[in-house]
């Protein structure tokens, strides 16, 4: 590959380029993984005697990793899709078997004679997992891994719906840690340092961009879906990855629990009166509010929301659910707000 001047390289050419890249790092610089590898992964020790040839990913932010590790002729099996991949990542996935939109059965997973699963979520891999525990896996020699992020300072506890509650601020450290945990695990370590300084060097300008805000915030709002279009929505507490977002952007999130998504009442919200409300686009149609235009339509009409002064001023804003969720795509959400944050004339 000719050599690529990093000045000429923009913010958003940054992460495609890096990730079509990693399928082209040599073995070089990083040492090749040395097994057994001992791997501590959300409360449990795995141990790897050679890395794996067929991985099962259920959650998408795990499949994306995996794809820009460059292993994507060793993923047998998909599920939990949000939306379309994104362009750098397209080519390569779309040979990608997908078992399931939503969770895959245990059956379905374990069909594909995986030697390791992945998952974005322990609300589908964990000790009362949708698809599975990670003792049914292991009991037919599988091994199971779940993203860190969703279990480091993470958990559900009794004040918390099933999205659980995250005790400490959510850093893209987590995320990071991930891309070098799989690449470790899969003998790639120089592809995982490769997506990880892409992620590194995106952030930094995105921060850069942004330095100098007023000491005034705009208060933000970021809803994800609700269960019933007309009832409670499920939006952003202070501590997930769109509190991240709001503190890189120098926006305040005024829902201010420790809970991931919790449901907090429209009445509730009016009282907070925010400048910007945040929608998830996604692809998922398990209700009707993961219809980012359904979500739009909704706050036009309804005689609480209307009035909302994010609704009154235009400032409802459209970002990718998965840049709401730990993955290589909360840059994307960063630098896709900003922009949508200049247009609206709301710039701080």
């Amino acid at each position: 590959m000719p050599y690529v001047s990093a000045a000429l390289v923009s913010r958003r050419q940054l992460l495609p380029l890096c990730l079509s890249m990693a399928s082209l790092v040599p073995s070089l610089g990083q040492a090749a993984t040395d097994y057994p590898l001992r791997i501590d992964n959300c409360g449990r020790t795995l141990v790897f005697e050679q890395a794996p040839e067929r991985v099962v990913s259920i959650g998408q932010a795990s499949t994306e990793i995996l794809l820009g590790l460059g292993l994507g002729a060793r993923i047998v099996g998909t599920g939990v899709w949000f939306g379309p991949l994104p362009p750098a990542l397209a080519a390569e996935g779309a040979a990608v078997p997908r078992l399931a939109d939503n969770a895959p059965s245990f059956e379905a997973v374990a069909g594909t004679r995986p030697d390791l699963v992945t998952a974005q979520y322990t609300y589908h891999l964990g000790a009362n997992g949708e698809v599975a525990t990670p003792e049914q896996f292991e009991s037919l020699g599988i091994l199971s891994y779940v993203s860190p992020s969703d279990c480091e300072d993470k958990g559900v506890t009794a004040d918390s719906n099933a999205d659980g509650s995250r005790s400490q601020p959510f850093e893209m450290a987590l995320v990071e840690r991930e891309v070098s945990e799989l690449a470790e695990i899969f003998d790639v370590g120089p592809h995982g340092e490769t997506l990880n300084a892409a992620l590194g060097a995106r952030i930094a300008q995105a921060r850069e961009r942004l330095a100098g805000g007023a000491s005034e915030p705009l208060k933000v709002v970021f809803w994800f879906s609700s269960p019933r279009l007309e009832g409670d929505p499920w939006v952003a507490g202070s501590n997930g990855v769109p509190g991240y977002i709001a503190r890189t952007l120098g926006l305040d999130n005024v829902i201010e629990t420790e809970e991931e998504w919790p449901a907090v009442s429209w009445e509730r919200i009016a009282s907070l009166d925010p400048d910007v409300i945040v929608v998830a686009r996604m692809d998922r149609r398990l209700y009707p509010a993961d219809d980012a235009e359904v979500k739009r339509a909704f706050l036009q009409r309804d005689p609480v929301t209307r009035e909302l002064r994010a609704v009154r001023d235009g400032r409802v804003l459209v970002v990718d659910a998965q840049a709401l969720n730990p993955s290589l795509r909360v840059v994307d959400g960063i630098e896709t707000l900003a922009d949508q944050l200049d247009a609206a004339g709301a710039t701080r």
